[in-house]
């Protein structure tokens, strides 16, 4: 007698479904490794809830629907929702193109709410200087933060930028580094001289004595030569932050809030800014326009022939 092939369960095609869509979203979006995870996890609460209502397919799923398991997450974040909203729009975009039968997009009735848009935090030039100047540069340890903390603010680079620099994407005679962003995207960015200096020293006293075999070409190394981690980073700035006995929350992207903020305060446009910052849309590199309206008043009044 022949054996009857078992049905797959809808869990687990829900579950392709989903697999299939991260996959297009990687390979044909070039979206960011942290979006992509923050999507997956977000469609499998997703999916769960419509398996908790007994719904088999996100075909099913309307409007109201959505709309419960929306309000089922208990954040009060703007920005959370946000993200949920984009995640299960980018979804139901993708589906709907694969399901010709489909008929209406249930997300085309949801509006993205707007994000909250916080000032963000920034160190002084006195604060930067004297975090800077903490590192026993004496050590093999103290060489290799001195270096991490000047490339941090002199390039205003992400954490995640900065741990994956290599030896190569430094062009000293250019006076530019190569970093490559969100979705891998590539930029180039200037670095003073002072900044390359250390670098330099760096590569000579310190990486030398840090790297291994496997360490292959990643600038910044940790004591067992290898690639610097987020949290390492983390520690390097409390650690020489305390120091300067500065009582300010100090994390790693302050100092890329602070590059760009000097560099206003300093006379930069906009459009270099937002270039070397890599933003996409200039409306993000905006907000550093609000961060030193003492200083905007300072050049309307000495610029301004009414002023």
């Amino acid at each position: 007698m022949k054996r009857m092939k078992s049905k797959p369960s809808e869990t687990s095609r829900k579950k392709r479904e989903i697999n299939d869509f991260l996959v297009f979203i990687n390979l044909e979006k070039s979206l960011s490794p942290n979006t992509v995870n923050s999507y997956e996890a977000d469609l499998n609460k997703f999916s769960e809830f419509l398996d908790a209502r007994k719904i088999d397919s996100f075909v099913q799923a309307d409007e109201i629907i959505i709309s419960d398991f929306l309000n089922s997450q208990k954040t009060f974040k703007t920005s959370t929702r946000a993200r949920l909203i984009s995640a299960l729009r980018q979804f139901y975009k993708y589906y709907k193109a694969q399901k010709p039968d489909m008929k209406v997009n249930p997300m085309d009735f949801f509006d993205s709410p707007k994000s909250e848009r916080k000032l963000p935090e920034v160190l002084s030039v006195e604060e930067v200087d004297k975090i800077l100047s903490m590192p026993d540069v004496k050590t093999t340890l103290g060489l290799r933060d001195k270096a991490v903390l000047e490339t941090l603010y002199a390039c205003g680079l992400r954490v995640s930028e900065l741990i994956s620099v290599k030896t190569s994407d430094v062009l000293f005679d250019d006076e530019i580094i190569r970093v490559f962003g969100k979705g891998s995207k590539e930029r180039i960015v200037p670095i003073s001289r002072s900044s390359l200096e250390w670098i330099r020293i760096y590569l000579m006293r310190s990486r030398v004595l840090l790297a291994k075999a496997y360490s292959e070409e990643i600038l910044f190394l940790n004591f067992r030569g290898r690639k610097l981690s987020r949290m390492a980073v983390w520690d390097i700035i409390q650690k020489h932050t305390f120091q300067a006995g500065i009582e300010k929350r100090v994390y790693p992207h302050i100092f890329r809030h602070s590059f760009a903020t000097h560099l206003l305060e300093g006379g930069a446009d906009l459009r270099s800014i937002q270039e070397m910052l890599g933003h996409s849309d200039i409306s993000t590199t905006q907000i550093y326009t609000h961060v030193d309206i003492t200083y905007l008043k300072e050049i309307h009044k000495q610029f301004h022939p009414r002023a």
